[in-house]
């Protein structure tokens, strides 16, 4: 397989979502996905996603990193952790989170393959 060098930047993502308290932009580079999700305070996934989702907690998995902000997660298993800046996260299927304090939570998410639905 040929590499090449690429580039693309989140000033003009492939896709935008815009579900409340929450942005979400998509770049889908090589077979890789990136994801800037950007959960503004007082974001809560039970309360905001559930209605959308229609599943008890959040089935998505996350692999990646917060670059601002406080959020915590709990798994369906009761256990509870608080993720910010720095921190190299792989949150399974099966949880909900929300917004710690005043200031937006900013995660970049890397899904391999195609972008999930």
């Amino acid at each position: 397989m040929l590499m090449t060098l690429r580039k693309k930047n989140f000033n003009k993502p492939d896709a935008t979502q815009s579900p409340p308290l929450l942005k979400i932009d998509t770049i889908k580079i090589g077979e890789m996905t990136i994801i800037k999700q950007v959960f503004q305070p007082g974001w809560k996934w039970s309360k905001h996603m559930k209605p959308l989702a229609k599943t008890d907690s959040c089935q998505v998995h996350h692999f990646g990193v917060y670059v601002s902000g406080h959020m915590r997660v709990k798994d369906d298993k009761g256990n509870e952790v608080e993720f910010g800046p720095g921190d190299v996260v792989d949150i399974p299927p099966g949880h909900d989170g929300w917004v710690i304090g005043d200031e937006p939570a900013v995660f970049y998410g890397f899904i391999p393959g195609p972008a999930p639905k």
